[in-house]
């Protein structure tokens, strides 16, 4: 199958037929594409970060459509699991992003393909483009095609024990009635493999510091910390 046919299939099962397929052409192009592509080459990134906001309001929305009973902690929770990296992932096979996304040929040699924070971020740029072209509508027309009710459902049963973002969330909810807050302090590192950190302040004022590989991945390193304080010092329950 060609490129092109490929492309024609995402939009298939996308729901949404590009007017301006640039925009899906640079929601498909790694950091680490353009980077070894030079001469001005656009990257996905900044789609990302507004794919990240898009998803969280349409998953939002959906869920609370779908759950009418569901209190605001219940829903965080789905939420969470919904747009884990693991399960965007994962959605993002199902679709063929996989095979789709434009790496650079070191990032290719050293499984970028298979990895999950890879293809996470892509979906999100992906989403980012539909909005982008197609308005709020066809993004959420997006999500609710790819998260299919029996995604939804599977979400409500089961917890995600490593979401250490979603349970400090929920103990700060309890504790002071209020959200924990996240700063991005430095980013450095080649363009292909940047480090971040970021600094996490709690309701109470204290900090808690943490580095990962992308933002998401510092964020859930310090909310672990923060939930490791909270057990030693007052033991909340979280």
């Amino acid at each position: 199958m060609s490129y092109l046919s490929s492309i024609r299939r995402l939009e298939d099962r996308l729901g949404h037929s590009f007017a301006r397929p640039e925009l899906l052409c640079l929601a498909l192009t790694h950091s680490s594409f353009a980077n070894e592509a030079g001469n001005g080459q656009q990257h996905n990134e900044r789609l990302e970060f507004l794919g990240d906001a898009v998803l969280e309001l349409c998953v939002s929305s959906e869920l609370f459509r779908r759950f009418p009973d569901a209190r605001e902690g219940e829903l965080t929770k789905i939420r969470a699991r919904l747009v884990s990296e693991g399960s965007l992932a994962e959605m993002a096979r199902e679709i063929g992003l996989d095979r789709l996304v434009k790496l650079g040929r070191g990032e290719d040699a050293q499984g970028g393909r298979k990895r999950d924070s890879v293809l996470s971020d892509v979906f999100e740029a992906v989403l980012a483009a539909v909005y982008e072209d197609g308005g709020f509508e066809a993004a959420l027309g997006m999500v609710s095609r790819l998260f299919a009710p029996c995604r939804f459902e599977c979400a409500a049963s089961g917890p995600q024990p490593r979401d250490f973002k979603s349970r400090l969330q929920e103990a700060m909810q309890r504790l002071f009635r209020d959200k924990p807050m996240y700063t991005r302090l430095t980013v450095c590192g080649p363009e292909h493999k940047p480090a971040f950190d970021v600094l996490l302040t709690l309701p109470d004022g204290r900090e808690f510091t943490a580095g990962g590989g992308s933002c998401k991945k510092a964020e859930q390193q310090a909310a672990r910390l923060a939930l490791a304080a909270l057990e030693s010092g007052d033991g909340a329950p979280y």
